[in-house]
C-alpha cells in the first residue's frame, strides 16, 4: 500500500518546470491554430494539433498529471475557441466523449511509456555506478593493503632491530615508509576526486581558460622535485594555447600519468611530456622509455582494475589513477587513450576541446 501511494505521489507531482512546459505548448498550439485559420477556415485540423500538443506535453513532463491535465484542457480549448458557437462551451456535440477519451488515452499511454523509459534509464545508470563502485572498492582494497603492509613491516623492523641496523639500512627502511606513505596520499587524493566527480550534478567541472604551457610547467616542477632521478623532457608548442579546464584537476591527471610511468615503466629512466594542437583539440602526451604496456591490459586499462604491467615493476594497481584520469577528461568533454610507442615504452595521451569549441 505504501509503495502504491509513493508511486501515485510521484505520478501526480507538481513542478514549476512541468507547469511552464504544459502552458507554453498549449499556448503555442492555440496561437498556431489561430494563424492557420487565416489561411484555412476549416478547423478540422485543430483537434489533431492539440492531440500532438498532448503527446509532446506527456513526453516532456514527468508523471501522469500534466498529460491528463493537458488532454482535458485541450478538449475544452477546442470546444470553447474553435467550435461553433465560438467562445461558448457546447457539450452536446456528437463524438465529444470520444474526443475526450482519445486524448486521455494518448496522454496516459505516452506518459506511461515515458515514465517507464526514464525509470529504465535510471536503473541502468545506477547499475553502472554500482559496478564502478564495486570495481573501485576491489582495486582500493588491494592497493591499500600493499603499502600498509610495507609500512608495518619497515617500521616493525626499525623498532625491533634498531641496535642491529646500520645507518644505511635504517635509512633504506625509512625511505620505503616514505614511498608507501606518498602512495597512500595519492590514493586518497584520487578517491576524493572520484567523490567530487560523482556528485549530484554529475561528472561536470567548472572550467576557465588556462594557458596550456603553464599547466605543463607546473606539473613538470612538481615531478622533478619528487623524482629527481628521472629525466623529464617538456615540449610545449610555440602557439599560445588557451584551454578551458579545471587546472587543478588537469594537473592531477598529468601527475598521475607521470607517477604511473615511474611506478610501472620497468627499465626506463626518461619521460617526455608534450602539448600540441591537433585541429580544434589540445593534445597532452606522456611517453616513457620503459617496458611498455601489456597488450591484454589496453582494453580495460581505464576501468579501475588494471593491474601493473608486464615485467616485474611494482606490484601496485594502476587502474585507480587511470580511472580517475579518464573520468576527469570525459568531464571536460575530452578523450583519453593508451598505447605502446613503436620505439618502445608506454604512451598516454588525452585531448581537450579548445576555447572556440568549448564555448559554442
Amino acid at each position: 500500500m505504501q509503495n502504491w501511494r509513493e508511486r501515485l505521489r510521484k505520478a501526480m507531482q507538481f513542478s514549476v518546470r512541468n507547469t511552464a512546459v504544459t502552458l507554453g505548448i498549449l499556448a503555442a498550439t492555440t496561437g498556431l491554430s489561430y494563424v492557420l485559420q487565416v489561411f484555412d477556415k476549416n478547423s478540422n485540423y485543430v483537434s489533431m494539433l492539440f492531440v500532438l500538443a498532448v503527446f509532446l506535453i506527456a513526453r516532456m513532463t514527468q508523471g501522469y498529471f500534466y498529460g491528463i491535465a493537458a488532454s482535458l484542457g485541450s478538449v475544452l480549448l477546442v470546444n470553447f475557441l474553435f467550435t461553433y458557437p465560438y467562445f461558448r462551451f457546447n457539450f452536446t456535440l456528437s463524438g465529444y466523449p470520444i474526443a475526450i477519451l482519445s486524448m486521455l488515452a494518448v496522454s496516459v499511454t505516452t506518459s506511461a511509456l515515458t515514465t517507464q523509459a526514464k525509470h529504465s534509464a535510471e536503473i541502468r545508470l545506477e547499475a553502472e555506478r554500482e559496478k564502478t563502485r564495486s570495481n573501485l572498492l576491489r582495486a582500493v582494497s588491494h592497493d591499500l593493503r600493499t603499502p600498509l603492509t610495507g609500512i608495518l613491516g619497515a617500521s616493525s623492523a626499525i623498532l625491533e632491530n634498531d641496535e642491529q641496523l646500520s645507518r644505511e639500512e635504517r635509512l633504506s627502511l625509512l625511505r620505503d615508509v616514505r614511498d608507501d606513505a606518498q602512495w597512500l596520499i595519492r590514493m586518497v587524493e584520487n578517491l576524493l576526486t572520484i567523490t567530487r566527480m560523482d556528485g549530484s550534478n554529475g561528472a561536470r567541472v567548472a572550467k576557465s581558460p588556462e594557458a596550456g604551457e603553464e599547466v605543463l610547467e607546473t606539473a613538470a616542477v612538481k615531478f622533478r622535485k619528487q623524482f629527481p632521478d628521472w629525466k623529464l623532457t617538456v615540449q610545449a608548442p610555440e602557439e599560445f594555447l588557451l584551454i578551458p579546464m579545471d587546472a587543478v584537476l588537469i594537473g592531477q591527471v598529468l601527475m598521475n600519468l607521470l607517477e604511473n610511468a615511474v611506478d610501472h615503466a620497468a627499465g626506463g629512466d626518461q619521460i617526455w611530456l608534450s602539448l600540441e594542437r591537433q585541429g580544434d583539440m589540445a593534445v597532452f602526451t606522456v611517453r616513457d622509455n620503459g617496458c611498455g604496456l601489456d597488450v591484454g591490459l589496453l582494453p580495460k586499462i581505464f576501468e579501475g582494475k588494471a593491474s601493473a604491467g608486464s615485467s616485474g615493476d611494482r606490484k601496485r594497481n594502476m587502474g585507480i589513477g587511470l580511472s580517475v584520469c579518464n573520468t576527469i577528461i570525459r568531464a571536460h568533454g575530452g578523450t583519453m587513450k593508451a598505447k605502446n610507442a613503436p620505439q618502445g615504452g608506454a604512451v598516454f595521451c588525452f585531448a581537450l576541446p579548445l576555447e572556440e569549441k568549448a564555448y559554442e
